[in-house]
């Protein structure tokens, strides 16, 4: 009984290419195409194994469809005198009506009823025209980035500008509520400092007394310059957030 021809159509149909350079993982595709009524099982072999990773390099393909393999060459020092020599097969058969052990399968399966395609691996160099427009596209990225950057900046609204009348005003007002803060805190510093004197002063009689009544204007007397304080820093934060927005 002769040998069954491969039911599958592949695509490519005799050739791997992986383009390179080859410092990283070149990446190629095949398809393989189920024309009959019949499911099939294939099953993806090479030469190299430790040079490639097929994914999936194994199933089954239902009747009418197309399944897509992924064949990633591994990184290698490349030497164009050198010939490559490693090859790809592509195996099937017709599945049974019920597939349960795929390694069963094909352990078990005869010769004749294998069908088989080969594939040679072709290395190829980017060409100079290639190089060529690799660069040119490395080059135009800044570019349009830039372009990008100009256009994005050209869109902003005119009303967030300012002119030099209302920058003056915002400086002045800052200016204005930077010196009403120091003063609020120099005179919250020299009421402290009132107190602190007070408390060394030897008055034996009205001890307790008096004690409690400057704890209590230690307590509440700094507490307006205080607020004072927090409500200049809200003006400030709000003229300033206004200027840089």
């Amino acid at each position: 009984m002769s040998k069954l021809d491969q039911i599958l159509i592949l695509d490519p149909p005799s050739d791997l290419k992986f383009k390179g350079p080859f410092t990283d993982v070149v990446t190629t595709s095949l398809r393989l195409k189920n024309p009959s009524d019949r499911k099939v099982c294939f099953k993806v072999k090479t030469t190299a194994p430790r040079r490639y990773c097929v994914r999936p390099n194994s199933g089954v393909i239902d009747p009418g469809a197309t399944v897509g393999i992924s064949v990633m060459l591994q990184p290698f020092d490349y030497d164009p005198n050198e010939k490559s020599k490693h090859k790809f097969m592509v195996q099937t058969i017709f599945a049974p009506a019920i597939v349960s052990d795929m390694d069963s399968l094909w352990k078990d399966a005869k010769p004749d009823d294998l069908m088989d395609s080969k594939l040679r691996c072709v290395f190829e160099l980017p060409s100079e025209n290639d190089k060529v427009n690799d660069v040119e596209a490395t080059k135009a990225a800044p570019v349009m980035n830039s372009a990008k950057a100009d256009s994005s900046a050209a869109s902003m609204p005119v009303t967030a500008s300012m002119d030099d009348s209302e920058m003056k005003k915002m400086m002045e007002k800052c200016k204005r509520l930077q010196v009403e803060m120091n003063k609020l805190a120099d005179e919250n510093r020299q009421l402290k400092d009132d107190g602190i004197r007070m408390r060394k002063v030897p008055r034996q009689d009205h001890m307790t007394s008096n004690s409690t009544s400057l704890l209590g204007r230690e307590a509440g007397t700094p507490s307006l310059p205080s607020l004072l304080v927090v409500i200049a820093a809200i003006f400030i934060g709000f003229f300033l957030g206004k200027f840089i927005l």
